[in-house]
């Protein structure tokens, strides 16, 4: 399949993917992008999708120091946070503030290390994994994460977002079962994207990355999936993409700028509600937006043919393995 080609030549021999070809995020990697790469690369093969979340363990244990710093006492600045993108070699933070507070990427990794120990997949290799996630759980009850301000999936604004907030109460639920959650903390998550639903912050009513709620977290009810989706469908699809949200103003240029991995992303939704029209569709839609190599780049600009440098985006190459299979 290309697009696992395309794929596995964006991860270094450590098991981390860089975050895209043709640019600076070529020598950049994130938290969130290696999960959604290494979820793709699980429908291919489990054992090598190991590698890479080995790796992030490995990039949490070498930052334990700061993760044990934040639960003693909840960060009161944004270095202090976990920060979402490191240097794909060194797993060293870069030091500028880049929307460094994003609570969804812990939830996230959480989510995955829950459901492949569901799956009785030996992700865990010892004693300090173990040691290492247990410290995640308590680093989200430390940062207050169902109502902690943090940047988000798109690293902007300070807001509460129901993705982030929907993405650590997945994680914990998921771990519930084999680490320590305290009491109340998954409670109080649910609570908050409950009276969040179905926006996604207090400026935004509609967010691409409210996708994640359905899959992979599986975090709303039928009902909320279900306004989600028509909110997706109404304000931000477009010719080329996904638009973000709107008044999107990253690579704006007479407009929102299209997301490519909106439609894979929509196609393995709908296959997973048997809605066989509408999977058939965007799944021709992502294949539409290809270039001539079988890339997927991030993005187009609006109302154009012309995409950004950030190609191929890793990210989208993934739920484009996972919508064909």
């Amino acid at each position: 399949m290309q697009s696992l080609k395309i794929l596995k030549k964006l991860r270094n021999n450590n098991g981390v993917f860089v975050a895209a070809g043709g640019s600076h995020y070529a020598e950049q990697a994130w938290i969130r992008d290696n999960i959604y790469e290494a979820i793709g690369l699980e429908h291919i093969d489990i054992k090598d999708a190991l590698k890479t979340y080995h790796a992030l363990l490995d990039v949490f244990l070498k930052h334990e120091y700061k993760i044990e710093w934040a639960i003693k006492e909840k960060p009161d600045a944004r270095y202090k946070y976990i920060h979402a993108r490191f240097c794909p070699n060194t797993y060293n933070e870069f030091s500028e503030n880049w929307g460094n507070k994003q609570n969804d990427s812990i939830g996230a990794f959480l989510f995955k290390i829950g459901d492949l120990i569901e799956k009785e997949v030996d992700v865990l290799r010892n004693i300090n994994d173990f040691r290492i996630v247990q410290k995640l759980i308590l680093y989200l009850e430390s940062v207050e994460y169902w109502h902690d301000k943090d940047n988000g999936v798109w690293e902007e604004n300070e807001e509460v977002h129901s993705s982030s907030v929907g993405a650590c109460v997945a994680g914990l639920k998921k771990c519930e079962e084999y680490f320590f959650v305290p009491y109340d903390l998954i409670e109080k998550g649910q609570n908050k994207l409950t009276e969040l639903l179905p926006r996604e912050s207090i400026t935004k009513d509609v967010d691409l990355a409210q996708l994640s709620l359905i899959y992979p977290f599986n975090i709303v009810t039928d009902k909320q999936a279900k306004q989600i989706i028509t909110n997706v469908e109404k304000f931000l699809v477009r010719n080329k993409g996904v638009i973000r949200y709107v008044g999107d103003q990253y690579f704006h240029k007479d407009g929102e700028a299209e997301w490519c991995f909106g439609f894979p992303w929509l196609a393995i939704i709908y296959k997973q509600m048997n809605n066989i029209e509408k999977y058939e569709f965007y799944l021709n839609k992502t294949r539409e937006v290809m270039n001539h190599r079988g890339e997927i780049p991030e993005l187009y600009f609006a109302n154009t043919e012309e995409h950004n440098v950030n190609c191929p985006l890793g990210w989208a190459q993934a739920l484009h393995i996972i919508a064909e299979k």
